[in-house]
């Protein structure tokens, strides 16, 4: 079984050199590293094309303009330069846990129904008390397999599928017509619900952990939010039956009471980052009645907007 691994790429970092060498060392071995890079000077700036392909003999390496980038079909671009038989989604800047990465993912994946399995997110040893507890909140200990019977229970949820790191049935992919070919966010979230109200399940494999979190300011989270309610307005046959709102406020309820208790000093950055949270979010949703000029001000992908 031939198991790919597809990254877009932006101005990378070392962290991401970082990445390619945990790849390089999984206990059930990658096939290919596709990297997706916008804007060739920006991997030109860490290191050197034709040092860093002899370097990495699995890699291959496409380059494309940041005009041209798009959530989902940058990606679809990825898979069509695949033949594996499961591929992983990721981003620059998840670093896996430890060498059993593809492994769990992979076993997760090839459950009886699963389309698809999205790993556990881990916090920085930086991270905030506050998006801490949100990783702690979205990812929890426990393995998960979601499908269509689930939707009454799980709402919103049932759908929740991150290619921070995410592993993919290539047959069921090619099926259901891969990933929408453009979107400004959450190209993940609309190919699961395409896959479960197929008849498929998304399964969550906490033992396949990558360390990925932010410390994004107020503006940040607005922005992002802005871009997930955008996102939600475009594609009201995915988000409209399952309403996001009342999982986020479970969310601030839930981090409240434990800032309560550990960190009182912090519901202050809670409540602020709340509401920009929510703000963002629901003007978001009404993107087409604003002005061209404030929905790009607002959003974080403001190249999409071109």
């Amino acid at each position: 079984m031939k198991i790919d691994v597809i990254i877009p790429v932006f101005y990378p970092k070392q962290r991401f050199l970082d990445l390619i060498g945990m790849l390089e060392k999984q206990s059930l071995p990658v096939n290919r590293i596709i990297l997706m890079n916008t804007e060739k000077k920006g991997f030109a700036a860490l290191c050197d094309e034709e040092t860093f392909l002899q370097k990495h003999p699995q890699v291959r390496l496409f380059h494309l303009s940041q005009d041209s980038f798009d959530h989902g079909a940058t990606r679809n671009a990825g898979v069509s330069e695949s033949d594996a038989d499961i591929f992983v989604c990721m981003t620059q800047d998840a670093l896996p846990a430890d060498e059993n990465l593809i492994q769990a993912l992979t076993d997760a994946v090839m459950q009886p129904g699963a389309a698809a399995a999205y790993a556990r997110q881990l916090a920085e040893a930086d991270c905030n008390p506050v998006e801490g507890y949100t990783r702690r909140f979205n990812y929890g200990t426990e393995p998960v397999l979601k499908g269509k019977e689930d939707i009454p229970r799980l709402g919103i949820k049932t759908f929740f599928c991150s290619n921070v790191c995410a592993a993919y049935r290539r047959e069921v992919f090619d099926t259901l017509g891969g990933f929408v070919n453009h979107t400004i966010f959450n190209e993940d979230m609309i190919y699961a619900s395409k896959a479960v109200n197929h008849g498929w399940k998304i399964a969550y494999a906490p033992d396949a952990q990558v360390v990925h979190s932010h410390n994004y300011t107020a503006w940040q989270q607005f922005t992002r939010n802005f871009d997930l309610g955008v996102s939600h307005a475009q594609f009201p046959e995915v988000f409209a039956a399952v309403p996001a709102e009342g999982e986020g406020m479970r969310l601030v309820a839930d981090t409240a009471k434990y800032l309560l208790r550990h960190h009182p000093l912090l519901l202050w950055r809670l409540f602020v980052h709340s509401a920009a949270k929510l703000i963002g979010y629901r003007l978001g949703k009404m993107y087409e009645k604003l002005p061209a000029k404030m929905v790009r001000v607002c959003s974080m992908q403001k190249h999409y907007w071109k």
